[in-house]
């Protein structure tokens, strides 16, 4: 079952290293402005947008498997039927990032899947509230 306590989501909020899968380099739009809220507030955001060169000056990555530093969580700004393929990918990392996918982005078969595999998981939440909630 996904994460929902407060208790656990001020846990997971606690993880400081964010790669964020859809980060966009376009202000104004939710996967821009939401990576920004969290750059700005201490996070180290590590953009996954094969289409981009940098975002919040760090250069992007083009997949997570790219990604290869140490992943706290994995924020998910891409729609619901990519979240399967997105699993797999944080499956096949070493460090167990916690899967968040945000407001309206929703896949249970993939969220199952990744708790059996040991993964925590928040989904269909917004990370920018949330911390503004509970930060």
């Amino acid at each position: 079952m996904p994460i929902e306590s407060d208790e656990e989501l001020g846990e997971v909020l606690s993880e400081d290293v964010v790669a964020v899968i859809g980060c966009s380099t376009t202000p104004g739009k939710d996967a821009h402005e939401i990576p920004k809220y969290l750059h700005d507030r201490g996070y180290e955001v590590l953009p996954v947008n094969p289409g981009a060169e940098e975002v919040f000056g760090r250069p992007a990555y083009d997949s997570l498997a790219d990604v290869d530093e140490e992943i706290g969580i994995v924020d998910v700004f891409r729609p619901s039927e990519e979240v399967a393929g997105i699993v797999d990918e944080a499956l096949a990392r070493e460090d167990d990032p916690v899967i968040w996918t945000q407001l309206g982005v929703r896949d249970d078969d993939a969220v199952a899947r990744a708790e059996e595999s040991g993964l925590r998981v928040v989904q269909d939440r917004c990370m920018k509230v949330e911390h503004s909630r509970l930060r």
